[in-house]
């Protein structure tokens, strides 16, 4: 990825200006968020209100492109007591700070966490407001109330997507002890094995669209174990 200087403007064409600032912030900061933030908030004052303005939707694109299923689990599984509704939104927020690279194999496949350092709980709440707050600083108005119209949202989201690649699977939640034929990694990594086979489960329950997304999950995993078995037995899959 061509790094452009953090001086350049931020563009909603060009996705690579933003993960420009984050890689220069990450570099610079490494993992102190609150130098992070800070480093983020004066760049993006001084690149102007468009720049902040931009930041501040591309984040919340690629945050709304990682609501999924299997990364809410690693999420999960690194936290070691599972993770909330909010909780989530911070790591996402926490996950876009570690880069470009580190960001797209997440979701290529979820497991590739094991390889990244936890810190901060893996919560960046800040980040997901600091273009808003330079923003309002330049302007006095807020990036949230200042939003995408519909087909302008829909655009950008068409262009962050073009270099995702979702992990099969990564679409479902799964009860712990399912986890680890999907992430085998983070599972050893994070207590090994034995305790995702007594751990409770920590989706809601009492959510119906929660229960049918767990036994779609379970349904779509026995399906790929079946072809699995299938390939080493030399069969022909029809």
């Amino acid at each position: 990825m061509h790094i452009p200087s953090h001086r350049a403007p931020i563009t909603l064409e060009d996705p690579d200006t933003f993960w420009a600032l984050i890689h220069q912030a990450k570099s610079a900061c490494a993992h102190d968020m609150k130098a992070m933030e800070t480093f983020i908030l004066e760049q993006l004052v001084a690149l102007g209100p468009e720049s902040a303005w931009n930041f501040h939707h591309i984040l919340h694109a690629y945050s709304s492109l990682a609501y999924q299923y299997g990364l809410w689990d690693a999420a999960g599984i690194i936290k070691g007591y599972g993770c909330s509704d909010d909780g989530f939104i911070d790591f996402r927020a926490w996950l876009i700070a570690q880069g470009k690279e580190v960001y797209l194999a997440a979701l290529r496949d979820p497991d590739t966490l094991a390889e990244i350092e936890p810190y901060g709980e893996c919560c960046f709440e800040s980040l997901s407001y600091v273009g808003s707050d330079a923003y309002e600083q330049l302007t006095g108005q807020s990036a949230y109330t200042d939003e995408l119209s519909p087909a302008a949202r829909q655009t950008l989201f068409n262009c962050l997507r073009k270099e995702i690649i979702y992990k099969d699977g990564i679409q479902f939640p799964r009860e712990p002890k399912d986890l680890p034929q999907f992430l085998p990694r983070l599972c050893e990594k994070y207590g090994g094995i034995k305790r995702f086979q007594t751990a409770q489960c920590t989706w809601n329950l009492d959510q119906g669209v929660i229960r049918r997304l767990l036994q779609a999950g379970k349904a779509y995993d026995k399906r790929g174990a079946k072809k699995q078995n299938s390939h080493r037995k030399g069969g022909i899959l029809r």
